[in-house]
């Protein structure tokens, strides 16, 4: 089988799996390629890869990890094991740092100076709400001048000009902390932005730690990142990316930035954020491009399932050892499904706000059996039909903290949780067990 350590093999593993699909019509940047692209994770197709973009000679990749099979095939493991697999990686004594090397297959080509162009690169402009061409599965690569330790974080970056881009960082993120950190706050600050990458690199940037994020990709691999610095800035970025994108972020220069599709599915504002401006454009010969569809499932699942599954599981876990969760990418990151072996007729309800405190995103939790499919939503809307009575199965926790970007909550992120018992109450009715029928190959009954 073959071993990932860049995108490409990344690619040659979903094709030996089925999950990719290589669309050689032409599409446009302005929506279409989106539209495409989202239309078949909803249809549970594979992963993208369009070879023929208009205006572009290079090829886009889109939604790698916009599934638990995808996941699971980055992570090389079964779906099953995917939230065993995260939380064994996130644990900071399986990290292993990263590699240092002199060169890197990015620097075959290299813009500096007056060459740089970003409109030659083909970002695309996914949602018709969006305010122009927007980076989003470029990872911003930066270390804290204080320590020395890398960063990998997702910040969406607007083009607004041939050399510059809007750069959208909340203050929590420690890109802002490492900046506010310095003597002279408001000096440009070193970054890059690395394109096209070995998934581990991509899931480990989803993830806030105290640690360089790319130990978590490392033990996800079983070995170190090769890093090298970049041609302009003093930052080592991972040798195998497709583009790198190298320059300087400026806090004190503010320009108006946004709206873009947002991971709850609405649009977010308009914000007032620092610039970003370009000092080197590097790619490798015959790059892929690569974009993350705004407010779509892969978005959901960097964010928030892969991350955040481990920790629900931990906490769960100190009341039911059976227990499996997931984070469903249909439910924006805020919706949880408990799957487990029912000991007693309270434990569901116990289970549903262990879950509400594990992390505050977390505001509606549905408690399965086991033998409900908790990555099919129709297997879970079954239960949620046939297993809930709606006045003594359901209860409420008003006035909770939530995520402040939750359209139901107010600005503080104040709002009212949900918990539903959907596991099967023997002790009221005797109903039986579930129509069951195997799953069969269907090759053997279709050919000719």
């Amino acid at each position: 089988m073959t071993k990932i350590y860049n995108l490409r093999t990344f690619l040659n593993i979903l094709e030996e799996n089925n999950q990719l699909v290589r669309i050689s019509r032409p599409v446009s940047l302005t929506h279409e390629l989106a539209d495409v692209a989202a239309t078949m994770v909803k249809r549970g197709l594979g992963a993208p890869l369009f070879e023929n973009v208009k205006g572009s000679s290079w090829p886009i990749f889109a939604s790698g990890v916009a599934n638990q099979k995808r996941a699971a095939l980055a992570l090389d493991c079964t779906e099953n094991e995917v939230t065993e697999v995260m939380g064994r990686v996130l644990e900071p004594a399986n990290g292993l740092p990263p590699v240092y090397v002199n060169d890197a297959p990015w620097k075959a080509n290299v813009c500096t100076g007056s060459e740089i162009n970003t409109e030659t690169l083909p970002i695309p402009i996914h949602s018709r709400g969006d305010g122009g061409p927007f980076i989003t599965g470029g990872v911003i690569v930066c270390r804290d001048p204080a320590t020395g330790r890398g960063n990998l974080s997702y910040n969406r970056m607007l083009r607004i000009g041939p050399q510059e881009f809007g750069f959208n960082v909340n203050e929590w993120r420690h890109v802002r902390v490492f900046m506010d950190s310095r003597a002279d706050a408001a000096a440009p600050f070193p970054a890059a932005v690395a394109i096209g990458l070995d998934p581990a690199i991509m899931i480990a940037a989803g993830v806030r730690t105290e640690e360089d994020e790319l130990t978590i990709a490392g033990a996800i691999r079983g070995a170190g990142v090769p890093v090298c610095r970049g041609v302009s800035v003093e930052v080592d970025i991972p040798t195998e990316a497709e583009i790198v994108i190298e320059g300087y972020i400026h806090p004190a220069q503010i320009k108006p930035e946004g709206p873009l599709a947002e991971f709850h599915g609405y649009h977010g504002e308009l914000w007032d954020s620092p610039t970003f401006e370009v000092t080197a454009i590097c790619w490798r010969n015959n790059p892929i491009f690569q974009t993350i569809i705004p407010g779509w499932y892969e978005h959901v699942y960097i964010g928030n399932v892969l991350p955040r599954e481990p920790l629900l599981l931990k906490f769960l876990r100190h009341i039911n050892k059976a227990v499996t969760v997931h984070i469903p990418p249909y439910g924006n990151g805020f919706s949880a499904i408990v799957q487990t072996r029912r000991d007693n007729p309270g434990q569901p309800k116990n289970l549903a706000l262990a879950a509400m405190t594990a992390h505050v995103n977390i505001k509606q939790v549905i408690v399965v059996d086991e033998d409900v499919n908790i990555y099919d939503p129709a297997d879970v809307f079954w239960a949620l039909t046939n297993r809930v009575d709606w006045r003594q199965d359901v209860f409420t926790v008003p006035l909770a903290q939530g995520h402040e970007m939750d359209p139901t909550a107010n600005n503080r992120g104040v709002h009212t949780k949900i918990g539903i018992d959907a596991t099967y109450k023997r002790e009221r009715r005797e109903y039986g067990d579930r129509v069951n029928y195997p799953s069969v190959r269907l090759s053997q009954y279709l050919s000719n």
